[in-house]
């Protein structure tokens, strides 16, 4: 009997938990689990040939179109591309959603990266699911103690230190992510010279391959919660 979870995946920019764990999250919410994506920046910097505001407004509606392929919900943050801060602010505002959304499971970036949005992120989110849990810290809803686990996706940006603890089998969802991410247009093209559906579909491939499936999705955790105990060898 499946138990159900609330999974939410937070990232320093719209497109970041889709395009690297995409396909795990659209398989946990096929399965009936709760997926919810937060987006603490639009990501509205990354268009040369666009204003902010404007790539902004156009991201703000792929993430939308996205997360209904997903069958998630989007959150989308009130902070800035490039200017995310590492404070005590952001960390209450990110303990708040917690809060709301009550995960079992959350998702983010790993905690070294070429973008400090995405380094920002690592630290802001492990600090607000402490603060989360803690009845003196007071926000606009109760605290929350349900988070199981924290899980670090793989992302081309974050690479330094990232090493496979699990691996989940995306071999029947590659496909359809494949159609439904490139409704963010950094990912079909035109704007960035990087081939991010190249990137991730062949990592998909690479991290398949090794665990012995078509497709999957490495996922690492922090290296505190690299211990387990057993009676016998398994």
């Amino acid at each position: 009997m499946h138990n159900q979870r609330t999974i939410l995946a937070i990232g320093a920019h719209a497109g970041d938990m889709e395009v690297s764990c995409g396909a795990v999250l659209a398989k946990h919410a096929k399965q009936g689990d709760k997926v919810v994506l937060l987006h603490l920046t639009l990501g509205e910097g990354g268009n040369p040939a666009m204003t902010p505001q404007a790539y902004g407004e156009q991201k703000r509606k792929e993430a939308h179109a996205v997360a209904a392929a997903m069958k998630a919900e989007v959150i989308i943050g009130p902070y800035n591309d490039g200017e995310l801060p590492n404070n005590d602010e952001v960390r209450m505002y990110t303990a708040d959603i917690i809060r709301q959304v009550k995960p079992t499971h959350i998702i983010t970036h790993w905690r070294t990266s070429i973008h400090k949005d995405h380094a920002n992120t690592h630290q802001i989110v492990n600090d607000a699911v402490l603060l989360a849990s803690l009845e003196g810290v007071v926000t606009n809803h109760p605290r929350h103690r349900g988070v199981r686990a924290i899980y670090f996706t793989e992302n081309w940006e974050d690479p330094e230190g990232f090493t496979p603890y699990f691996h989940v089998d995306v071999t029947d969802e590659l496909e359809a992510w494949r159609e439904w991410i490139v409704n963010y247009q950094f990912i079909k093209g035109g704007i960035s010279s990087f081939a991010y559906l190249d990137y991730y579909s062949a990592l998909a491939r690479v991290r398949g391959a090794v665990v012995g499936k078509k497709y999957a999705i490495a996922f690492d955790v922090d290296p505190f919660e690299k211990k387990s105990t057993v009676e016998l060898l398994p």
